[in-house]
């Protein structure tokens, strides 16, 4: 089963959008949350904590930072996505 168990419930449009045009898949999305880390969490939005998460691609060709955060449901709602450069790191 996948961990974002249908997609489209699971990330925004804005995330969806992100990944075109990084040329990256749900897969390569998956791999990152799935092997990466918590870089940061972003305190102080009514709606709650956001989590930015760094991990590897599906065939480790880049860094990936996911942002996202728990919904009052328990899923993990991921909001943006993007490929990181070698400035921001």
């Amino acid at each position: 089963m996948s961990l974002l168990n249908n997609p489209p419930g699971n990330m925004t449009v804005h995330a969806m959008e992100e990944m075109d045009e990084d040329n990256l898949d749900i897969l390569d999305v998956e791999q990152a949350v799935l092997t990466g880390e918590i870089l940061r969490f972003e305190k102080g939005d009514a709606r709650g904590t956001k989590y930015v998460v760094e991990g590897l691609v599906a065939n480790h060709r880049a860094p990936v930072a996911v942002v996202g955060r728990f919904t009052t449901n328990g899923r993990y709602l991921i909001m943006a996505v993007y490929e990181k450069s070698d400035s921001e790191e």
